[in-house]
């Protein structure tokens, strides 16, 4: 190697070095928190299957979850307690990046999709998922893609990327649809079944979650082409690089260990709650190839 480059690769290392000591000694509200004997808040959602959603018991379980539950089983170890405590907080997707953005949860453990408006205000570790937006619609219907959803209803989850997605293509291809807004994924699920919709607009898998666990699965499908591409990663407050930097060298473990697949396999091959019922979705080509060389850099 010239000289004047190794120079140059002396430095970058350098820099690097620096970088990393300064994030792990740099003040972490949460890690400080954590030491003081605090709780980690995990802020989940009610009806994300299989990500992040309540059991039959109402308590907090999915994908995210069990990941986060590792993650925090992480900042244990690396802060030395004998024990961490953990708080659950519920979110909207209207709500749940305000709650991190303000510091009222520590990482939100969902299907949140990592994009470049949302790393204004808040950071995201390596993506656990990647999906795309499709349509659910009565298993009966002949609608298909966005185009034939002109002059009807489409509904989708308040403050998601796939509304903002169906809201452009609306006016930019003037479709007149009529855009409805759900509280949650429940309730718009409830709307297509009832008529209210004619179709939903969400994540695939999620779609395909939702449908699983309705009491008569058959009424409904997922049908369409992918609208977007939607990285799926765990959120957590933009400044505390010291939080994210121990939470993206544990995602990494996990997924070079297998850990992650592991837990891949138990929410999306295996019979989850609360019916039992199994999603039957292997490993898209899209997560599996990502995860060959896992980073939180997404490119979009």
């Amino acid at each position: 190697m010239p000289q004047p480059a190794r120079y140059a690769l002396r430095a970058s290392l350098a820099a690097l070095a620096l970088a990393l000591a300064g994030a792990a000694g740099a003040a972490s509200p949460v890690l400080d928190r954590l030491k003081q004997g605090g709780a980690l808040v995990i802020a989940h959602r009610e009806s994300s299957v299989p990500f992040s959603y309540l059991d039959a018991d109402k308590k907090p379980v999915g994908y995210a979850i069990d990941l986060c539950i590792k993650l925090a089983d992480a900042l244990r170890k690396n802060l030395e307690l004998k024990a961490l405590p953990i708080q659950f907080k519920a979110v909207t997707p209207a709500n749940r990046i305000a709650t991190i953005e303000k510091h009222e949860a520590d990482l939100e453990c969902g299907s949140t999709t990592n994009n470049a408006e949302r790393r204004q205000k808040v950071a995201f570790t390596v993506p656990h998922y990647i999906t795309g937006a499709r349509y659910m619609v009565r298993a009966d219907s002949k609608l298909e893609e966005l185009n034939q959803f002109e002059g009807r209803r489409l509904v989708s989850t308040k403050g998601t990327t796939p509304q903002r997605a169906v809201e452009q293509a609306n006016r930019e291809r003037m479709l007149r649809i009529v855009m409805l807004e759900a509280p949650d994924h429940a309730r718009a699920v409830e709307m297509v079944e009832k008529g209210e919709a004619d179709g939903f607009v969400m994540d695939d898998v999620l779609l395909y979650g939702l449908i699983a666990g309705r009491p008569d699965p058959s009424r409904l499908k997922v049908v369409g082409k992918l609208l977007t591409i939607e990285p799926l990663a765990i959120m957590l407050p933009k400044d505390d690089p010291a939080l994210k930097q121990l939470v993206d060298e544990e995602m990494k473990r996990l997924i070079r260990s297998r850990e992650a697949h592991a837990l891949y396999e138990k929410w999306f091959e295996k019979p989850i709650p609360p019916q039992g019922t199994s999603l039957n979705l292997p490993m898209n080509y899209l997560l599996r190839d990502f995860w060959k060389y896992p980073t939180d850099v997404v490119p979009f």
